[in-house]
């Protein structure tokens, strides 16, 4: 019957809608937002799509879709990862990266081996614009810098961040905000934040001062050996950064990596936020020379990428995890867990479910909890590379006197933390590592 052929056709269709794969164009909003929605839900188990805030212009939904096992929560001893693109609207190849990077990973789940377990094991929350209306302002492809490089108020949003070094005065827009309260929200463990203009990864620190070597033109933050591995991790993944050649003969970057302050001092930047207040470690990749490359060169940004972006989440897996509970197994946030010799400036603390993740190259470490007003346990782990295991070396901490505390988080105010330990050192000039131990044990005590 007619019936029973439009049944068929329809079928078809569907299967055919299905089967239809990205386009290497770029995708201006209605066709990301239409895309993220499609791609939910044909997958709907396997990913959660949601908005975490709107532009200036209200036109654009800052869209996340979470990828794995368990996209819609948190679920204990999964680290949590995330891509932001697009923070500058003009640096467009990021932005469909991530859509490339997406679908890669929902047509390859289930049949790769390696990408079922690394969903399997990790949630990936990807971000493909922070900046929306800037992309929409930014009419045609351009090699240079562009207008829509801000946000509709005009503001940079990778210099609108709360800075660890001096006051930033600039307003916070909506997007960073809605970033913050994400970051806040979610145990993010790892990070990459994509722009153009450069071939390069960079890593922390992006500001400095004489506490953290900037004197010397390099501001090293306690990961400095963490930061350096990962950075490398992109660049040798990828198919040229790596040989260092930069975007013309001025500039070079050895091993396709800088230090941020090295390259240049930026104040209110996003790496930087999320290392100290979000314990989280990020870097920023530039990936193009050309800031808004013509469509027809996406599909080679793709070849040259992709590797890169696999393995770079994997590193989520580094280190060592674990839990700390009290003496009926309730587990105690706000607990301080670091590894001995490197404090962070902001304590690195337990989450809600008592948790913790600690990026460490493989070899042998103290590990330090510390529950306020009890005495620490301190561990020595010997951490291998597993990595390839998708999980991270497993220790918890069983403090036996507690029961039913919940610390107050240690106190780590929006200020410049930063230029209070130079201060200090102006006075006493101890060495960088008393000074970060002195503020370490001072929050403690706050």
């Amino acid at each position: 019957s007619s019936a029973s052929f439009q049944d068929v056709v329809g079928i078809l269709c569907l299967v055919s809608v299905a089967a239809a794969a990205l386009d290497f164009k770029y995708h201006y909003t209605e066709e990301l937002e239409a895309y993220l929605k499609e791609v939910h839900a044909a997958n709907p188990s396997l990913t959660h799509l949601h908005s975490i805030g709107r532009s200036v212009e209200g036109r654009g939904d800052l869209w996340v879709l979470v990828l794995g096992r368990f996209p819609t929560h948190h679920k204990i001893g999964i680290p949590e990862f995330k891509y932001v693109a697009n923070m500058h609207g003009d640096e467009t190849v990021g932005r469909e990266m991530l859509l490339h990077l997406i679908d890669f990973l929902v047509t390859s789940y289930r049949r790769d081996p390696v990408i079922t377990r690394l969903l399997n094991n990790t949630r990936i929350h990807i971000m493909p614009t922070m900046n929306p209306d800037g992309f929409e302002a930014t009419k045609a492809p351009d090699y240079y810098y562009t207008q829509g490089r801000y946000n509709k108020n005009r503001e940079d949003l990778n210099r609108n961040f709360p800075d660890a070094f001096e006051n930033n005065s600039a307003t916070i827009q909506p997007e960073t905000q809605a970033v913050m309260n994400w970051i806040k929200n979610e145990t993010f463990v790892l990070s990459a934040n994509l722009h153009g203009g450069a071939l390069v990864a960079s890593y922390t620190f992006d500001n400095g001062n004489s506490v953290t070597g900037s004197l010397k033109g390099y501001s090293r933050s306690p990961d400095d050996d963490v930061f350096i591995h990962l950075a490398k991790t992109y660049s040798f993944n990828h198919a040229s950064m790596h040989k260092g050649t930069g975007c013309d003969n001025r500039q070079t970057f050895p091993e396709g990596i800088t230090n941020g302050y090295s390259w240049y001092q930026l104040e209110g930047g996003m790496q930087d936020y999320n290392y100290v207040w979000g314990q989280c470690f990020e870097i920023t990749l530039e990936l193009s020379c050309c800031k808004y490359p013509p469509a027809d060169q996406l599909e080679e940004f793709w070849r040259d990428n992709k590797v890169a972006l696999i393995e770079y989440i994997k590193q989520v897996h580094l280190g060592i995890k674990g839990q700390v509970t009290d003496k009926n197994g309730n587990p105690i946030p706000n607990a301080i867990v670091e590894a001995t010799g490197r404090p962070h400036i902001c304590p690195y603390t337990t989450n809600e479910q008592g948790e913790y993740f600690l990026l460490l190259l493989p070899g042998t470490y103290v590990i330090n909890a510390t529950v306020p007003g009890f005495k620490s346990i301190l561990k020595t782990v010997e951490i291998p590379d597993n990595t390839g295991n998708f999980s991270a070396l497993k220790q918890d901490f069983f403090f036996s006197e507690v029961s039913i505390i919940r610390p107050r988080s240690a106190s780590c105010p929006k200020i410049p933390l930063y230029l209070e330990l130079e201060q200090a050192s102006v006075a006493v000039k101890p060495t960088l590592h008393s000074l970060v131990l002195m503020t370490f044990t001072l929050l403690i005590l706050k």
